[in-house]
């Protein structure tokens, strides 16, 4: 058996980023950058006001209470017609400009209008009433407060957050340049499987697979495209692979990887690619096949759908993000506590173990989803972690356990 690390070095060099393109920044979320981002303006461009309120000389105000003569309004968006000069405010909107003159802002809760304002209809002029004293700079955003000009902003292998989208919107921009979502097909086989919802006849099971690895590959923000379900007949699996191939930058399948006589994806595989048939030393998802096809890499998983799943996490995912231009393509781990037992026999592998992971005071805590049989797709649901349990008879109530965390 290969250790876990080497097979997932071997599937990682053969997943480089793909080649980047531009793409609107209203669809880069979950992208990464290929390039790094500079900022070519300040944010914000001018001095604003992060209060409504009145914008004043902080030096009329030094001996606050005092009244000032307002001599305009400034909302948003629109830019001051009038200095403010000595003995008078201008009242100020949240995000609006400062005008001329004025170096600070006291907010509107600590002052009061004395007479006229648009509010009395009057024509009397406005009144406020500062009540307190306030320093320079007082709820004032200088220019380049965010952001100066030049800034180096977002290095190449970021992934864009929606964060990050805002922050390329603020900078004017409209594409971002990115490595691209890869279009991963998923294909299922077996002649035990179908899919239709029609009754089982002996020895048929219904397909889970397909439908898990597609969300699964949604999950990891490529684009998921179903091959289909394919029975086992070497000619349709062959057309199946080979159209997946020629539409898709990655092809993920499930079933037919182990040494049986009927694992007709193996017999495939090996005649139009080239891959590599492995037994990892963890458990479940002991098999994997890994190769390539002309240039695209081909994920064969095992069947059962646990393995299928702990093995798309622990090799596919990884291989895909890796194409996407993640630096750190693999999920960390993190320690956590046993709130109970976690059982195994010493066999000479890792063990992925199906936790419901909680946290807690002093970190995350961890328990038993249920069973961990390969077949047992029940307990694989409601779990949101993978305790990563060492070769040997498990891991102690209290004890540390490192998981990796799914949800």
């Amino acid at each position: 058996m290969l250790p876990l690390e080497t097979v997932r070095e071997f599937v990682l060099d053969r997943c480089p980023a793909r080649a980047p393109l531009s793409v609107p920044v209203a669809d880069a979320l979950g992208l990464v950058t290929a390039s790094e981002i500079i900022s070519s303006e300040a944010i914000p461009q001018f001095a604003n006001t992060a209060m409504d309120g009145f914008a004043v000389r902080s030096a009329d105000v030094v001996d606050a209470p005092c009244d000032l003569r307002v001599v305009e309004t400034i909302a948003a968006g629109h830019a001051p017609q009038v200095t403010v000069g000595p003995g008078e405010a201008s009242r100020i909107m949240t995000g609006a400009t400062i005008p001329p003159g004025a170096d600070a802002v006291v907010m509107v809760e600590r002052t009061s209008i004395v007479t006229g304002g648009p509010a009395s209809g009057d024509g009397a002029t406005e009144i406020v009433r500062v009540e307190v004293s306030v320093p320079p700079g007082n709820h004032v955003r200088p220019v380049g407060d965010d952001l100066h000009a030049g800034t180096h902003v977002f290095g190449v292998g970021t992934e864009l957050t929606a964060g990050h989208l805002g922050v390329l919107c603020s900078l004017g921009l409209t594409e971002v340049e990115v490595f691209p979502r890869p279009r991963v097909g998923v294909l299922s086989t077996g002649d035990e499987l179908v899919d239709d919802g029609s009754p089982l006849r002996p020895g048929q099971i219904r397909d889970s697979n397909r439908r898990t690895l597609l969300a699964l590959a949604h999950r990891a923000d490529v684009v998921p495209v179903d091959l289909g379900l394919s029975p086992d007949d070497p000619d349709e699996i062959e057309t199946a692979i080979t159209t997946g191939v020629q539409t898709c930058d990655a092809i993920v399948t499930s079933g037919g990887v182990s040494m049986g006589d009927f694992d007709y994806v193996k017999a495939v595989l090996d005649r139009i690619g080239d891959m590599r048939w492995m037994q990892v030393a963890i458990k479940p998802a002991k098999p994997l096949a890994f190769g390539t096809v002309g240039d695209v890499p081909v994920f064969g998983l095992p069947g059962n759908p646990v393995s299928s799943m702990v093995s798309f996490e622990l090799f596919a995912r990884p291989g895909l993000r890796s194409m996407m231009g993640h630096p750190d393509p693999v999920r960390p781990t993190v320690e956590a506590t046993a709130a109970e037992d976690l059982p195994r026999r010493a066999d000479g592998k890792t063990h992925f173990m199906r936790v419901l992971a909680t946290p807690t005071d002093g970190g995350v805590e961890v328990r038993s989803a249920g069973g961990q049989g390969s077949h047992m797709l029940w307990a694989m649901a409601k779990a949101n972690a993978l305790a990563v349990v060492p070769d040997g008879d498990g891991v102690r109530a209290g004890g540390p356990v490192d998981v990796l965390l799914l949800d």
